[in-house]
């Protein structure tokens, strides 16, 4: 077991003594956060920098944005942006990885794999602590546009682990044409 495991373990607990609509968004997530890591155990780090021709993206891209995704709809799309935020991701980080960001070839553009793993934990444990403080008053409240399937904040963190699978499966296509195996 890898320690990120190890910690979803933990929160996977937290989460249960929630129930509720609170556990169900959390075990989604959790789902598939499982599954990413999965995907990317094997991968060095020029795997992460590889991309196929043309260029549409790379595994560092997709990870970046996982991190930047789940902090927006687990922890900016919930209570707004908080001075601590800062902590958790720089703003240049977001920047680069933002919706309608485009990968580039170019690997100083980026952080290290290590960097983005980083990033990639401390959102995902912020997100779980948090999870544990909404209300399912607050949960039923409506967001701003842009929002997919539901205009509340329990639609954002639902979406949260359905925008993670629809990335793990462009991180399995990249593992593919890197000609890696499958791995479910």
């Amino acid at each position: 077991m890898n320690e990120t495991s190890a910690v979803d373990l933990a929160l996977l607990e937290s989460v249960k003594a929630l129930g509720g609509r609170r556990e169900i968004a959390g075990r989604h997530m959790l789902s598939a956060r499982e599954y990413t890591m999965t995907m990317l155990q094997d991968l060095t780090e020029e795997d992460w920098f590889w991309t196929p021709s043309p260029l549409v993206s790379h595994i560092a891209w997709q990870v970046g944005h996982l991190a930047f995704a789940q902090y927006g709809l687990m922890l900016f799309r919930q209570r707004g942006r908080q001075t601590e935020d800062a902590s958790l991701m720089s703003g240049k980080f977001r920047k680069t990885f933002a919706k309608g960001t485009t990968p580039s070839s170019q690997r100083t553009a980026y952080p290290s794999r290590e960097a983005i793993l980083e990033t990639l934990d401390r959102v995902h444990e912020q997100s779980f602590l948090e999870l544990t403080q909404f209300s399912d008053e607050e949960l039923n409240e409506e967001i701003d546009r842009p929002w997919s399937t539901f205009n509340t904040r329990y639609g954002a963190l639902l979406f949260a682990g359905d925008h993670e699978m629809l990335h793990a499966g462009q991180i399995g296509l990249l593992r593919r044409l890197m000609g890696k195996d499958p791995v479910r």
